[in-house]
């Protein structure tokens, strides 16, 4: 078994799927509410059943141990912080680090548009040319207008253009953006596609029917970072994402889960 294969077989489980919890925010914005400690957040997800975990180093090296039971994602790139300007984010570390620290993978934000794709793409390109020598699997991020960007940027015609986009560049799997009709962007890729939690939402329910559109639209899995650990109820959102993810629940059984705990 090759190295690049056995390091997605710790991300992606018997199934095919994946629940990867985010929790590489706080280089955006500093703390936040949920992730104030991430240890703790990272055994919390670990309870709820989740399979992996992207966050920045400097979390990977201080909760090493709280991350030793899941899948390891190494975030290489920096977007701009609360106070910067743009949205392009910019390659800051390099996957040697990343196997240094024990990671499965590595993730890299691009993105089409002015400002954005002239850093982003030729970034992704160099991470996987390296990455492919050392058996490490890359994941893009490919966010229409790149990082932060409006949501009138995030169109299902520009979402689908930007995954395949990277899918021609060369990446082993990607976290996109999810929006009606994502068959399209299943159909028009080659890689495994785990849909992202986007912003933070107070539906519960409505939340938990989006994912389940998402897997049923042939989605490999999840990439969610807010919606979990911003829920107030980490254990068993993750609980209740596990059971769409690898039991096929529906959103009844999933909410059920939610609120009772099992």
């Amino acid at each position: 078994m090759n190295l690049k294969v056995r390091r997605m077989n710790h991300i992606f489980k018997e199934d095919g799927k994946t629940l990867i919890v985010a929790i590489d925010h706080g280089t955006y914005n500093g703390a936040a509410e949920g992730l104030e400690h991430p240890g703790e957040t990272i055994e919390k997800i670990s309870a709820g059943g989740a399979d992996a975990v992207l966050c920045n180093f400097g979390v990977a090296r201080a909760f090493a141990k709280e991350l030793a039971p899941l899948g390891y994602i190494a975030r290489l790139d920096l977007p701009p912080t609360y106070m910067g300007k743009g949205h392009d984010s910019r390659l800051v570390f390099d996957a040697d680090y990343a196997m240094h620290l024990g990671a499965d993978a590595v993730m890299v934000n691009v993105g089409q548009g002015v400002g954005v794709e002239e850093i982003t793409y030729p970034q992704l390109a160099q991470a996987i040319a390296y990455c492919d020598s050392i058996g490490m699997p890359v994941c893009s991020e490919p966010v229409p207008g790149g990082f932060d960007a409006g949501p009138d940027f995030k169109t299902l015609d520009n979402i689908a253009r930007g995954a395949r986009i990277a899918c021609e560049i060369g990446c082993d799997f990607m976290k996109v953006g999810y929006a009606p009709g994502f068959e399209r962007v299943v159909d028009e890729t080659f890689v495994p596609l785990v849909v992202l939690g986007g912003a933070k939402t107070k539906d519960e329910k409505e939340f938990l029917g989006s994912i389940r559109s998402a897997m049923d639209a042939g989605a490999s899995g999840v990439a969610i970072g807010r919606n979990i650990w911003g829920s107030g109820n980490t254990v068993s959102m993750t609980k209740a994402l596990a059971a769409i993810i690898h039991k096929n629940a529906s959103v009844e059984e999933a909410y059920e889960i939610l609120k009772t705990g099992r």
